[in-house]
Parts: structure tokens; C-alpha cells; sequence
């Protein structure tokens, strides 16, 4: 029996996705946690053989979260599992030392699969995650070793996903045609503007086109002069 906690800042999710894994009947979820700090405490106290945990959260997100465990207990292996599909997410992940990365419109069946492989010692990642390491790395090596531009993240106010979506909120194309340009669904692309105004501190469009127009560097983030 595989023992799992789960970390989601959304409780629907957790019992959706608690459902779903132990009626496989080798997984048992022991403990759910809504934050990071939440999961790091499940962990100490319960000894899972894996974290499955989502990135934005509040008080801890599951990038840090995804670090402080592996420093505090390696053996635990960490599958991520987000609707973020940003390069900069992705590649802090890794480093950070997760085991996986999956994205939540993804199948049952591969999501167990995931967690099998995790188990195993592997590293698993779904085929739209793979193309974008692979493309990272080639970036990487088309610099001659240069370290990634995912390295530098933290320095900028949104992750490159984000910045490429509101610059066409900023420009005035609807959700739907940046749904469409993106290949993404529009539920998608709504997610994605609520956490950038959440994470600019706006509350409407009005805010945060002030809020663009007021900020230098991410203007400049934008590619908007």
C-alpha cells in the first residue's frame, strides 16, 4: 500500500482527487493538508511514502513546500500535480527536487501510472511537461552552459506563462482568443488572470492596468516600452 498526503489549498480538489486515488485500491491517502506548512506537519506526523502537492497555496506554496521536505525528509518522494504549464514553475520544480509534475486535466489512469513510476525511483513527466525541459535544456545549451532563465525567476513579478497572458489582457484580446491563441481552455486562462491580480494585489482590470502603468519593471516584463 502506497501512503500518500495531499496538498491543495482547495478542499473539493483534495476529496476529488483522494476519491479518485484510492479507489485504485494500492493508494491510501493517510492526511490532507491545505498549505505547505499544513503538508510539512502531515508529514512529520503520519511518514507518507509520497506527497502529491499543488503549487499555488497560500502561506507556503508548493515550490517551497517542495524543497523544505526534500531537506527534511528525503525519502519522500514529491509528484506535483497543477494546471500551471509555466517554464519557470516547471523548472523550479526540478530543481527543488520533485519526483514528478503532472497538470490536472490529466487522465486517471496516467496519474497513477505517475505515481507507480515515482514509486519506483523513476521521475515522471507528463508529455506536454517533457517538451518543455527538453526545450529548456536546449535553450540552456544553445548558451553554452548558461544557467536558465528559470533560475532567475524569483528576480521577476510573474512567471513567463503569466507575463504572456496579461500582456494580451493589457492589449485587450478576450479570454476566449487568448484561450485560443494558447491552445488552453478559457477556465484555464480565467485561473491564470485571478492569480496574477491576486499576486499583483489588484482587485479589477481598472487596478490592474493602473498597476501595469505604474510599475517600470513589469512593463518591461510585458515588453511594453
Amino acid at each position: 500500500m502506497i501512503n500518500a498526503v495531499l496538498a491543495d489549498d482547495h478542499e473539493l480538489i483534495r476529496q476529488g482527487i483522494k476519491v479518485l486515488l484510492e479507489d485504485d485500491g494500492n493508494i491510501s491517502v493517510v492526511a490532507e493538508a491545505s498549505d505547505g506548512n499544513e503538508a510539512i506537519a502531515q508529514i512529520g506526523a503520519t511518514r507518507p511514502d509520497i506527497l502529491i502537492t499543488d503549487i499555488r497555496m497560500p502561506e507556503m506554496d508548493g515550490l517551497q513546500t517542495t524543497r523544505a521536505v526534500k531537506e527534511q525528509f528525503p525519502d519522500v518522494k514529491i509528484l506535483v500535480l497543477s494546471m500551471h504549464d509555466d517554464e519557470d514553475y516547471i523548472m523550479q520544480s526540478v530543481e527543488f527536487g520533485a519526483d514528478g509534475y503532472l497538470l490536472k486535466d490529466t487522465s486517471k489512469s496516467e496519474f497513477v501510472k505517475a505515481i507507480d513510476v515515482v514509486m519506483s525511483g523513476q521521475k515522471y513527466f507528463s508529455g506536454d511537461i517533457s517538451n518543455i525541459l527538453v526545450n529548456s535544456y536546449l535553450t540552456y545549451k544553445s548558451r553554452g552552459g548558461s544557467k536558465p532563465k528559470a533560475e532567475s525567476a524569483g528576480k521577476s513579478l510573474l512567471t513567463k506563462r503569466e507575463a504572456q497572458i496579461l500582456s494580451k489582457i493589457y492589449l485587450g484580446v478576450s479570454n476566449a482568443d487568448v484561450a485560443s491563441e494558447l491552445g488552453k481552455s478559457v477556465r484555464t486562462v480565467e485561473t491564470h488572470r485571478f492569480n496574477i491580480m491576486k499576486k499583483l494585489g489588484v482587485k479589477n482590470i481598472a487596478e490592474l492596468l493602473r498597476k501595469i502603468e505604474s510599475t517600470p519593471e513589469l512593463k518591461a516584463q510585458l515588453d511594453l516600452g
